[in-house]
């Protein structure tokens, strides 16, 4: 005698796994790619002369703009060369804030 499984135990087991992956992406995946896509555009926006801070929390002033490479100006002597991807957007909205 072949015994055959419950169809709703047959379905409920696609299901579990699938609601699974959807939480997932719904609360990881989407997210963090929209924050990159946010800080790339963001990257992409900067100019000569924009007041930022770096993901280390140095903060400075642009003063060249290479293809990766960001000249900050620090004090009135002192420049540092970074990388477009060290500056935080997030940091640097904030300080803009703090400023107004």
């Amino acid at each position: 005698m072949i015994l055959q499984a419950d169809p709703l135990a047959q379905l409920t087991q696609f299901i579990f796994p699938a609601l699974l992956i959807l939480v997932l992406y719904m609360f990881f995946i989407r997210p963090q790619a929209k924050k990159q896509k946010v800080q790339k555009s963001f990257e992409e926006s900067l100019e000569k002369g924009k007041k930022i801070v770096t993901t280390s929390g140095i903060i400075g002033t642009i003063t060249k703009i290479d293809d990766q490479v960001v000249t900050l100006q620090i004090s009135q002597k002192g420049f540092l060369e970074i990388l477009r991807t060290a500056i935080s957007s997030e940091m640097t909205e904030s300080l803009n804030k703090e400023a107004k």
